[in-house]
């Protein structure tokens, strides 16, 4: 489905597909965070598609929503679990986890984030753009 000015709309579903989430993009590629939170979260780095609109959400009576910090929150399946988004609370920015969409498999690989937290058991082998938890914070105000 297209939608304005060369955006598309992607759908992803969580795990039961209770909740189906609508993503309008024109050029997505994942990202990774590797900050303690996340990767308590979900027992390893966080795979997202960064988004600055609020994606669409069918189910969304099935959401949840826990805040994980003073400036964030994260979305998850209250019937199956999985995973929804991260957003900030104070702007529209969403971070909709990539396993959601099938298209996500083919999106470029562009940034780490929370580098520094990154535990060393394990490296990507992709070279991406790479932003410590400092650079994080000044980049977005925090």
């Amino acid at each position: 489905m297209t939608h304005n000015e060369g955006t598309r709309i992607y759908t992803g579903t969580c795990l039961c597909s209770a909740v189906t989430l609508h993503v309008d993009h024109d050029r997505p590629t994942m990202g990774v965070c590797h900050c303690s939170i996340c990767r308590k979260w979900g027992g390893g780095p966080y795979m997202s598609v960064e988004c600055h609109r609020a994606p669409r959400i069918d189910g969304a009576e099935h959401v949840k929503v826990y805040a994980s910090s003073e400036w964030a929150e994260r979305g998850f399946c209250a019937v199956c679990g999985s995973h929804l988004f991260y957003r900030l609370k104070d702007r529209e920015f969403y971070a909709v986890s990539a396993g959601l969409f099938r298209e996500g498999g083919d999106w470029p690989f562009a940034l780490q984030v929370f580098v520094d937290q990154k535990p060393q058991n394990y490296e990507f082998a992709n070279a991406t753009k790479q932003m410590t938890g400092e650079e994080v914070f000044k980049a977005f105000g925090q």
